[in-house]
């Protein structure tokens, strides 16, 4: 249910409503005051590189991803916006901004308790990942299908090693379906059109500066109702973003419209953006 709302305040539990501001960017913390079965899924704006934060109502943290080159001061300031200070689990789903620098001083930093991967990325982690906290590196393929967070479960659809592949993973919330693609090859895609992914709530486009991203064919087969694009320097895919448009998509770039917030109760969601900071 297309269901958008910017005040933070308010969060009015209704349906069809489309937000016209965006939330003040000079708020320094934004408390989403979850309640049971509540949970809010985080496209942070780095301005390199992917990550998403995952919240429940019991304060536990899941982060996606850790941004690209150089933006780990901006994925702490997003992280300390949202009041994060442990995160349970990192999920790395594609090889593109794996550091190891930066992963031991996320870990250390918020005590992160286990790293959930691809089986490639793992191999590379057990040999270089600092030993003194005892964290947990665990390979998923696919079919892998877990609980993650009070009433959320991750699953992965696709996952592979070769050119433009990673993990693709599903989450679901009560009804609500939330994609989060890595992979874009054509070997991807005919995994994921045999899928049960049709009408997609929220979904993760991968790689979005690449020109024909996804075939149009896989857009309408997926249909989502919300689309994030993490738009790398050379610009957005026109084409992928034309395609979107075709279905009715709302479609959010976290370098356009800055981090972008979705906040699922047990029915409906709501759509919370901080924009882009503009340089003084």
């Amino acid at each position: 249910m297309r269901t958008l709302l910017i005040l933070l305040a308010l969060f009015i539990p209704c349906t069809l409503i489309k937000a016209e501001e965006p939330i003040d960017n000079q708020v320094e913390n934004i408390d989403l005051h979850l309640n049971d079965h509540e949970a809010a899924v985080t496209f942070l704006g780095l301005s390199e590189g992917e990550a998403v934060l995952l919240q429940a109502a019991n304060g536990k943290n899941i982060l996606i991803n850790i941004g690209g080159k150089g933006t780990r001061a901006e994925l702490e300031e997003g992280l300390s916006l949202y009041d994060v200070k442990e995160i349970s689990t990192l999920f790395l789903t594609d090889d593109n901004d794996v550091s190891v620098d930066k992963i031991n001083q996320l870990i250390s930093r918020y005590n992160i308790k286990e790293i959930i991967t691809t089986s490639e990325i793992s191999a590379q982690l057990s040999n270089e990942l600092n030993t003194i906290y005892h964290i947990q590196t665990l390979a998923w393929g696919a079919g892998t299908k877990k609980e993650i967070l009070p009433g959320m479960t991750a699953e992965v659809e696709f996952v592979g090693e070769e050119l433009n592949e990673g993990m693709d993973l599903k989450l679901q919330f009560f009804n609500h379906t939330i994609f989060l693609m890595s992979s874009n090859s054509p070997r991807a895609e005919q995994v994921l059109m045999k899928k049960n992914l049709r009408n997609i709530n929220v979904l993760k486009i991968p790689n979005c500066s690449m020109e024909g991203t996804l075939s149009d064919q896989l857009i309408q087969y997926l249909n989502p109702e919300i689309s994030i694009l993490f738009e790398g320097n050379n610009g957005m895919d026109t084409k992928t973003l034309r395609d979107l448009n075709e279905i009715w998509s709302e479609v959010y770039s976290t370098k356009k419209h800055g981090t972008v917030t979705v906040k699922f109760t047990e029915n409906n969601y709501e759509v919370i953006r901080i924009p882009v900071k503009l340089d003084e």
